[in-house]
Order: structure tokens, then C-alpha cells, then sequence
């Protein structure tokens, strides 16, 4: 998990001229630095992605870019150039002055989501390089969910990398680090019984349901919103003894979808029509909100839903962001609300089993995390390396070619060609192998350093 030392500029040490052209950073806000209050403002809806993902690329400086958008964070990643490390490099991103690469990302928040870099400033958490890799690799195994283990963050990740390389934001250095987030999260989920012993927010949000009445035998569950987390979160609610699940969706036959898909001999579904909501609502004791379309619920609409269920208490599980239901709406009496930040609550108890295999996952990351960087900091050697090796062969083919003009009255045999390619290509090497013994040498020297 995240803290607050995790939100000081994280930096490291400069490779070479090539990488300190092209660098990484990251920066985010997320369940633990940031309350719901502050994520709702930042998140950007699935609709939305892809603009937002475009817009942020075009921004000056940023030659690649993905964004992180859930229900529990929000975190931009992007390749820029001129990442110096400089004076006040272990200084608060904000509190020192946003420099240059900062600045790229905190004009996009301005300009695209209105964000002032003041209403931010105490939330944000910044990475750069090894320690952003790091941060990527973590998110996508779920070792830094609200919910350790859950399954669904892994989707999330590779539909903003799908994303990303649909709008051509995602490209040569971004997307074979994506890639091996992804392998790196299948490790962890083959090598470690971290999935076996883990609840999604889904089933906690069914847990909290449950524990609120005891049982949900006979209770009728509404579920506003009809996407995948609202799928997930009826079946849990099944599983916990519900009965009778109502469903209402902005766009109908998707929730009727869902309550086919649910509807058995034992279990009663039904659909409300969204511009029927309000009219109906009061037939739920337990209503579980994911839409993320704004207050769909005012005090206004929740003391009308109290009147017409003669006062009997209703209870809303709003697993949504931007929250559905006014927080407002929690002061009424009859009324309880549990956002998505009181569901971590529940999530923490039975941390202990998840930590046994979260350690074991850390271990996976880690080491993952130095084969990756090592990969990167040998990359501009092997490129040099590749460069001189391709210019000596092209010099050779060259001096071959004109040997072999001004002896075309008397060519060559094969024989007498093939001995003069051995031995080109053998003063060559010899020629080079100094140099490139040298380069190499210089990389690992700087390794050490490190």
C-alpha cells in the first residue's frame, strides 16, 4: 500500500545520454491518499478514455501516455523528455515547484478535468523510473488495491493500454512495459495463492449487505447501473442468500440482460425502467449504485423514497465514482450510506491470509522489477553496439563491391570470394571488439555505481 512518504518525487540516478531523453513518470492519487471527495473529481469516465488519453499525449514534452482510471485511483503514465534529476530531487513534488515534466501532467488535469494543482497538491503521489516500474508492476498484480488480490484491476490496466495504443499514445516504450506488467501479474497469480483468499469490491459490497440485516433472505436488492460491477456484485448478493434483485440501467435491455442472466427457479428478477427510478425505488431495502452519472440520489428523492416506504430504513452500498448518492443523504434518518472508502473497512478484515501470500508476491515483483530495469539501462549500450556493428558491415559490403568492380574483367571465384568474406568479417570483429568491450564495460561500471 501506498503512504505518505510514497508521494515524494522518486528518482534515479541518469543511464545515459539516451535515457535522459526519454524517461518515465507517474503520478497519481488513489484510495489511500486521496478521499473519494477527490477521486470523484479526477476520474474519467470509460467514454471518455480515449480523448482524454489523446489530449494528454499532445501535451508538449509527452512522447507517450496511458491513463489509469478506477474506482479506486487515478494515475498517469508517460514517457516525456528532459527528465533531469537536479536540485531538490528528494523535495514534494508541489511544495518545491512543479518542474517541467510535472507541469505537462498538471496542465492536462487543468485543462481537460478543471483541476487546480492546489486542490490536489496533498493527495498526489509522484514515480519516476525504476520506482515507477515498480509502482506499475504492483497495481497490476493487485498488490496495491483497496482489496489485495482482486481480479479486476488487471482488466482495468489492459483496457488503458488498449486504449493507449488504439489513439497511438501508447508506443515503443511504454508498450513492451505494459506487456510485462501483464506477465509479471500472471506470475504472481500462478506462483502465489494470492487470488484463492482475496473479495473483489463486488463481494464486499454483498458482505456489507448481508451483515447490515443479518440475512438477505426475503430482502429485495436494487442494482442501479447494469455494467460489470453490478454483474459481479448481484451474483455475490445470490450467493449471500438474496432472493428478489431488481435491476435499472440507463440503457434498458442491458439490464434486462442481467436479470435474465440471473433469474431461476429460486431466485426473482425484474427491471425498472431508469425514468421509473424514483417511482419505484421504494420497493428496495438495499441498493447498490454504480453508474458513476453524478447524484442520482438527492435528499430530495431519499426523503420521498422514507415516505413511501412507510419509514422503514433503506440502505444504499454506492460503489461508484463520481458517487451516485449525495453524501447528504446519510443524515437522514431512516437513511444509511456506505461509499466505496467504508468498503475498505470490511476489506481489511481477513488481511492476514492475504499478506502470507502478499509477501511471497512482493518477492515475484522485485525481482521482476531489476530484470525489467537492467533490460532498460543495458538498452542504449546495445543499441550503440548494434549501431557500430551495422556501419563496419555496411563499410565492408562497400569495400567488397568496389573490389569486385574494378576486378570484373577478372572475377573472383566463389572459392576466392568466399575466403576474402572470412576475412573481412574477421578483421572487422578484431577491429571492433576493443570498442565494444569498452562500451560494455562503461555499462556496467555505471550499473555498479548505481
Amino acid at each position: 500500500m501506498s503512504d505518505r512518504s510514497s508521494i515524494r518525487i522518486v528518482r534515479s540516478t541518469p543511464q545515459t545520454a539516451a535515457s535522459q531523453t526519454s524517461r518515465l513518470l507517474l503520478l497519481g492519487v488513489n484510495h489511500t491518499t486521496a478521499p473519494i471527495a477527490v477521486r470523484e473529481r479526477l476520474a474519467i469516465p470509460t467514454h471518455r478514455l480515449a480523448d482524454a488519453t489523446r489530449t494528454l499525449a499532445d501535451q508538449p514534452g509527452i512522447r507517450e501516455a496511458l491513463i489509469l482510471s478506477t474506482c479506486n485511483r487515478v494515475e498517469i503514465l508517460t514517457v516525456q523528455d528532459g527528465l533531469e534529476d537536479g536540485p531538490g530531487a528528494e523535495t514534494d513534488a508541489f511544495q518545491s515547484g512543479p518542474q517541467a515534466p510535472t507541469l505537462s501532467v498538471i496542465r492536462f488535469l487543468n485543462e481537460y478535468l478543471q483541476i487546480r494543482a492546489t486542490d490536489i497538491e496533498p493527495h498526489v503521489y509522484e514515480f519516476r523510473e525504476r520506482e515507477a516500474i515498480r509502482h506499475l508492476f504492483r497495481v497490476a498484480s493487485s498488490l496495491d488495491s483497496m482489496v489485495v488480490g482482486e481480479p479486476q484491476i488487471l482488466g482495468q490496466v489492459k483496457q488503458s493500454w488498449t486504449v493507449g495504443r488504439e489513439v497511438g499514445a501508447v508506443k515503443s516504450m511504454l508498450d513492451p512495459l505494459l506487456q510485462r506488467a501483464f506477465s509479471v501479474a500472471k506470475k504472481v497469480r500462478t506462483e502465489t495463492q494470492i487470488g484463492n483468499t482475496t473479495v473483489s469490491v463486488a463481494s464486499v459490497a454483498a458482505e456489507l449487505a448481508r451483515k447490515i440485516f443479518g440475512s438477505l433472505d426475503g430482502k429485495t436488492v436494487l442494482l442501479v447501473g447494469a455494467g460489470k460491477m453490478s454483474d459481479l456484485t448481484a451474483r455475490h448478493l445470490i450467493q449471500q442468500g438474496a432472493t428478489m434483485l431488481l435491476v435499472s440501467n440507463r440503457t434498458e435491455s442491458r439490464a434486462q440482460a442481467i436479470a435474465d442472466a440471473l433469474r431461476t427457479p429460486s431466485i426473482t428478477t425484474g427491471v425498472i425502467p431508469l425514468d421509473q427510478l424514483h417511482q419505484q425505488t421504494h420497493r428496495a431495502d438495499i441498493i447498490i449504485t454504480s453508474t458513476g452519472a453524478g447524484q442520482i440520489f438527492t435528499p430530495e428523492n431519499a426523503r420521498a423514497l422514507l415516505q413511501r416506504r412507510k419509514n422503514r430504513p433503506v440502505f444504499f452500498i454506492d460503489i461508484a465514482v463520481p458517487r451516485d448518492v449525495a453524501p447528504a443523504v446519510n443524515k437522514l434518518e431512516g437513511c444509511f450510506v456506505y461509499d466505496i472508502d467504508d468498503l475498505q473497512q470490511v476489506a481489511i478484515q481477513n488481511k492476514a491470509v492475504r499478506n502470507r501470500e502478499a509477501e511471497a508476491a512482493e518477492s515475484i515483483v522485485t525481482r521482476e522489477v531489476a530484470r525489467y530495469s537492467d533490460r532498460i539501462s543495458q538498452a542504449p549500450v546495445t543499441e550503440s553496439i548494434k549501431e557500430l556493428l551495422l556501419g563496419a558491415e555496411a563499410v565492408r559490403q562497400q569495400e567488397i563491391a568496389r573490389i569486385n568492380q574494378q576486378l570484373s574483367r577478372q572475377p573472383l571465384t566463389p572459392e576466392q570470394l568466399a575466403a576474402v568474406e572470412r576475412l573481412t568479417k574477421s578483421l572487422t570483429g578484431k577491429l571492433l571488439h576493443p570498442q565494444i568491450a569498452a562500451l560494455r564495460e562503461m555499462a556496467a561500471d555505471r550499473e555498479s555505481d548505481d
